[in-house]
C-alpha cells in the first residue's frame, strides 16, 4: 500500500472515530442523520465549489448516477448505525460494523475487481478484522434481546459499508471523479433522500437540533473529512488494502469507549489494539 495512501487513511481514522463518539452521545435516529447531513452539505459547499473549479475530474450522467446511488447507500448506513447505537454500546456496535465491512468488501474486491493482494497483506487484513470482531465481546451488560438487536443492526451496517466502499471505488477510480466533488454530491443526495423521512417530523427535528446541535455540527465536519480522505486513498490504492487499514479508527474508538464513555474492558481493548497495529504494519509492508 503506498505510503501517502496509508497516511490519508490514518488521518481519516482519527476523524472517523471522533464523529462516531459524537454520534453515540446523540439520539434522534433519522432526524439526527438528516441534521448533520444537511449541515455538512452547507459547511462543505465552499470546499466543493473550489474543487469543482480547480480539479473537477471527470463527471457526466454516469457520474451523477453514482452520486445518487452512493447517497442512498450512505443514508442507509447512517440510519442503521444510529439505530445500532440506540440498541447497544459503542464498543459492541462499532467494532462489529467496522469489522464486517472490510471483510465483505475485500472478498468482493478480489472477486469483482480481480485484486490480488499479497499473502502478507491478506494476513494483515485478517488480523485486523479478527481483532476488531473480538472487541464485540466487550459490549456492556445489555439484556439478551437488546444485545441481539444491536448485533443485527451492526452487521447490517457492515453490509452497507461494504456496498458503498465498492460502489465508491468505481466512481473515484475508473471514472476518475474528484473525491471532494463526488462526496459533496453524495452528501447532497443523501440529504435530499432523507428529507422525505423527516418532512413530517418538524417538531422532532427541532427538538433534536436543540438537544444535539454541537454533535450534529461536529459530525458534519468530521464525517465528510474522514471519507473524502478515504476516497483519495481508494483512487490510488486497492480496496483490499484500504478497507482493512481504515480499521485504525478502532484504536481511537476503543480508547474512547473506555475513557469518554466509560464502557470498561480496558485490558482486552488494548490487546486488540496491539493486534490491529500489527495488522496495519503487515498491510503497509505487503
Amino acid at each position: 500500500m503506498p505510503t501517502y495512501a496509508l497516511a490519508l487513511v490514518v488521518v481519516a481514522a482519527l476523524a472517523h472515530a471522533g464523529w462516531n463518539v459524537l454520534a453515540k452521545t446523540a439520539t434522534g435516529g433519522a432526524t439526527f442523520v438528516w441534521l448533520f447531513s444537511a449541515a455538512a452539505a452547507v459547511v462543505w459547499a465552499p470546499v466543493a465549489a473550489f474543487a469543482l473549479v480547480v480539479a473537477p475530474g471527470s463527471f457526466g450522467l454516469e457520474g451523477l448516477g453514482f452520486v445518487v446511488g452512493s447517497g442512498a447507500l450512505h443514508a442507509l448506513y447512517f440510519v442503521l448505525l444510529q439505530r445500532g447505537y440506540r440498541e447497544g454500546d459503542l464498543s459492541l456496535v462499532y467494532p462489529l460494523a467496522r469489522g464486517t465491512g472490510p471483510l465483505l468488501s475485500t472478498a468482493a474486491a478480489i472477486a469483482l475487481f480481480s485484486e490480488r493482494p499479497s499473502v502478507l497483506a491478506l494476513a494483515g487484513g485478517a488480523i485486523i478484522v479478527g481483532a476488531v470482531l473480538s472487541l464485540a465481546g466487550t459490549g456492556g451488560p445489555a439484556a439478551g434481546g437488546e444485545r441481539g438487536r444491536a448485533i443485527a443492526f451492526a452487521l447490517a451496517t457492515g453490509v452497507a459499508i461494504a456496498a458503498y466502499t465498492l460502489w465508491d471505488k468505481r466512481a473515484v477510480g475508473p471514472l476518475r471523479i474528484s473525491p471532494i466533488v463526488y462526496y459533496w454530491g453524495t452528501n447532497l443526495a443523501e440529504t435530499t433522500l432523507m428529507t422525505a423521512f423527516v418532512a413530517h417530523r418538524r417538531a422532532e427535528v427541532a427538538q433534536t437540533w436543540r438537544a444535539h446541535r454541537a454533535q450534529a455540527l461536529g459530525v458534519a465536519v468530521l464525517s465528510p473529512l474522514a471519507y473524502v480522505l478515504v476516497l483519495f486513498a481508494l483512487a490510488h490504492a486497492p480496496v483490499s488494502y484500504v478497507a482493512p487499514a481504515r480499521e485504525m479508527s478502532i484504536l481511537v474508538g476503543a480508547v474512547a469507549g473506555t475513557t469518554v464513555l466509560a464502557e470498561g474492558h480496558r485490558r482486552r481493548r488494548l490487546l486488540a489494539a496491539v493486534a490491529i497495529f500489527a495488522g496495519i504494519v503487515a498491510l503497509a509492508i505487503g
